[in-house]
């Protein structure tokens, strides 16, 4: 294999929030961090390459994007995802979660109902209280360890003052995938509301073999009209601490309302490194991509299939997108703090605990398998023994 996601990387003294901050997370150094969305793999050399190549002309004053910036991006989505992206309709934003307050403030206002689909990413939670307006949760259905959007709950829900949804497409941190069907319906109900969508599709690129991202504005013109897309290469290629992200917009009314707020807070030039970075990762990163998919794949099969034959007390959801995995947890029968704890001081293992993800997510836990196989290994050996110690 031309790329090694089993080497194994030190990551400790770079000031990296994953490993530097353990202690002050859970307590301890002594763990196996599993957490924070973040791979342990190498950032692919072609990338890495063009970062150098910009670095040695030695000087970094204000730049702007150039056009290969919006034509890479262009074609990785028509690509990757079928999805005709026109240039004029990608605004430029310095990460997903600054962009989730930005469209908070430009389409909504104080008071405004904005829904969201616990249990899910909580700084969508932030975005909306932050800012004044009314959280609303539409929380997803799960049977047979299957998750599903409640659409009679979000009719339920709706009502004049319902101005946005935010997904999480694909969903972080239960691992769908929604297929067109699901969201159709979706966007059914919310073009009869006049509600906007705001599609987080940070994972999009991370889907597993087997299943399919589909962009919600991809489905029709009318849904692109109210639909805001907001996807970046920080997760796929592991670049989140370059700090560069797109918003797609085709609604131009709305795309001239997010510009107005990013101009306003100055914070639209971007820097210079992640500008490189994002052209070279979406002009050359597709055979990088689906090896990594593959590898993941095995990590997620092995965490399955670990859990079924050696700790049938842990249920694990099969991801069809991000490299996480979502672990029901529920037959231990212990509160939030008391899983965080056993996992933490019992097993060695660092996870996000599920109830911060809102409701539906008690008894649960959300593991990171972005990381060289023999981690996943030793990190499940570690569980099992502290399982067992409990039996």
């Amino acid at each position: 294999m031309r790329w090694n996601f089993d080497e194994v990387i030190r990551r400790e003294g770079t000031d990296c929030v994953k490993y530097d901050l353990r202690k002050e997370t859970f307590g301890i150094n002594d763990i196996i961090p599993m957490w924070v969305a973040d791979m342990d793999f190498k950032t692919p050399d072609f990338i890495v390459n063009s970062i150098q190549e910009r670095l040695n002309h030695n000087i970094f004053g204000y730049s702007f994007r150039p056009d290969r910036y919006f034509l890479s991006v262009s074609s990785w989505f028509a690509k990757r995802h079928n999805w005709t992206v026109e240039k004029e309709w990608i605004c430029f934003c310095p990460g997903i979660v600054p962009a989730l307050n930005f469209c908070t403030l430009a389409f909504t206002s104080p008071g405004d109902r904005i829904l969201v689909q616990p249990p899910v990413y909580f700084p969508f939670f932030s975005a909306v209280e932050l800012h004044g307006r009314r959280l609303i949760f539409n929380t997803l259905k799960e049977s047979d360890g299957k998750w599903e959007m409640d659409f009679n709950s979000l009719k339920a829900s709706v009502d004049g003052k319902t101005k946005m949804i935010i997904i999480s497409n694909p969903h972080n941190p239960v691992g769908r995938t929604w297929t067109p069907e699901e969201l159709n319906i979706l966007a059914d109900i919310c073009l009869n509301n006049n509600i906007l969508i705001l599609s987080d599709e940070i994972h999009c690129d991370l889907v597993l073999p087997g299943f399919r991202h589909t962009p919600v504005a991809s489905l029709s013109e009318k849904i692109a009209a109210i639909t805001i897309t907001c996807i970046s290469p920080s997760k796929t290629f592991n670049l989140a601490g370059l700090s560069t992200s797109s918003v797609i917009i085709p609604n131009p009314v709305l795309r001239k309302s997010f510009k107005k707020i990013v101009g306003n807070l100055h914070i639209g030039n971007g820097n210079i490194f992640g500008t490189t970075a994002s052209i070279a990762a979406y002009s050359h990163g597709h055979e990088w991509l689906d090896a990594l998919l593959e590898y993941l794949d095995i990590n997620a099969g092995y965490v399955i299939d670990y859990c079924r034959k050696m700790i049938p007390e842990i249920v694990p959801v099969q991801p069809e997108g991000t490299y996480m995995i979502w672990l029901d947890c529920r037959k231990f029968a212990m509160n939030g703090k008391e899983l965080q704890n056993f996992f933490v001081h019992r097993a060695g293992v660092g996870m996000n605990e599920g109830s911060t993800f809102g409701p539906g997510g008690e008894g649960f836990m959300r593991m990171n398998l972005a990381s060289p196989h023999q981690t996943v290994v030793k990190a499940m050996e570690q569980i099992e023994k502290a399982v067992a110690s409990i039996r």
